[in-house]
């Protein structure tokens, strides 16, 4: 008979990602369990969580030097979205390691350009011109 803890949410495939991608160091001594035993029981997400987390030490440390290796390593994994990924970023090499050796990022730019376009397609329809340039002035 298996008890179920109420007090803990229940483990979908978006909580299990976010306990993958989080560091180390941020995470809870649960969810470090939690995580362990995930690995323990299924041998594939084992592999997967090592490719994920060295993907993220390279880019979080800025390490461009290890790039190539992992490629290689998540290119001849038995994991097809790590292999698709991995093709992915190697049509894209140059710019891929490039970011990991720059510190400047046009992430600030891109979330103005993702609100704006939420907002004009809220707005799709409902306003005129003057209303909608007003929202795009308030929201900047």
């Amino acid at each position: 008979m298996k008890i179920i803890d109420s007090q803990s949410p229940p483990l979908t495939t978006r909580r299990a990602s976010y306990l993958i991608v989080k560091r180390q160091e941020n995470r809870k001594s649960e969810d470090t369990k939690l995580l362990e035993q995930i690995v323990a029981e299924h041998p594939d997400l084992a592999v997967a969580v090592e490719l994920a987390d060295e993907f993220l030490q390279l880019l979080r440390q800025q390490k461009a030097d290890g790039f190539e290796k992992w490629l290689m390593q998540a290119m001849q994994s038995s994991l097809k979205p790590f292999e698709q990924f991995a093709q992915g970023l190697l049509e894209d090499y140059a710019a891929v390691k490039a970011s990991m050796m720059s510190n400047v990022s046009n992430g600030a730019v891109e979330g103005l350009n993702n609100r704006l376009k939420m907002l004009k397609r809220q707005m799709y329809g409902r306003a005129g011109l003057a209303l909608l340039s007003k929202r795009f002035i308030l929201a900047g």
